[in-house]
């Protein structure tokens, strides 16, 4: 089950800035994250799966957030439940740091080459969760990454965070390039989604409501 540990800098989050730290623990996992929408791009802690800490790494770089994640997972088996509840975690952190979404530009859309490949993801954070993958990724590993955890950790996240969001890899043939371009190209359309815009007065919507 999830839970919430609330803080003096989380009791202070409207002053302080968009934040958030959620935990999560099941007999699989325990994870806890600390996220800060309106950060610098500062990644740091571990859970055990170093090419999936350094795509974290490259979303939070390029979405402009502060993320300090915690924990472990049943790695002896694989990285699979580590992976998808880091997913619900971050998404479910996200939720809560962005509280009503008031002012906030709510689209995004990103374009990343890398090298050979292209990826694009477009956005939008409505409360509507809605994934639609289309990248042809080989089974196989990174490291010791499964590469089609990659889309098991974007709909994890989409669903718990409240995020349509559409990602296509339009070329592309190495796999590290393939998901480096992903996750960059999610950081920076979901830091274009969050920022405020100082025209939107309520959240971004005729129906007054997200």
């Amino acid at each position: 089950m999830a839970t919430r540990k609330p803080t003096k800098a989380n009791a202070s989050a409207k002053t302080a800035g968009r934040c958030a730290l959620i935990s999560r623990t099941t007999n699989e996992t325990q994870i806890t994250m600390r996220l800060a929408v309106d950060g610098q791009g500062r990644f740091t802690g571990t859970i055990g799966v170093p090419f999936f800490e350094h795509m974290l790494n490259l979303f939070t770089r390029h979405a402009h957030f502060d993320l300090h994640i915690e924990g472990r997972g049943d790695l002896e088996v694989d990285a699979h439940h580590t992976v998808e509840d880091a997913g619900i975690v971050l998404g479910q952190a996200l939720r809560e740091a962005l509280g009503d979404k008031a002012g906030m530009a709510r689209y995004g859309t990103a374009y990343v080459p890398m090298e050979e490949t292209l990826a694009r993801c477009v956005l939008d954070v409505c409360n509507r969760p809605y994934l639609r993958f289309d990248a042809q990724i080989p089974k196989t590993k990174v490291g010791e990454f499964d590469a089609e955890l990659c889309e098991e950790f974007m709909r994890a996240f989409c669903v718990n965070a409240g995020i349509t969001m559409h990602i296509t890899v339009l070329h592309g043939a190495n796999v590290h390039h393939i998901l480096e371009a992903i996750f960059k190209a999610v950081g920076r359309a979901l830091g274009q989604a969050v920022a405020r815009d100082p025209r939107i007065h309520g959240v971004f919507s005729t129906k007054g409501a997200l």
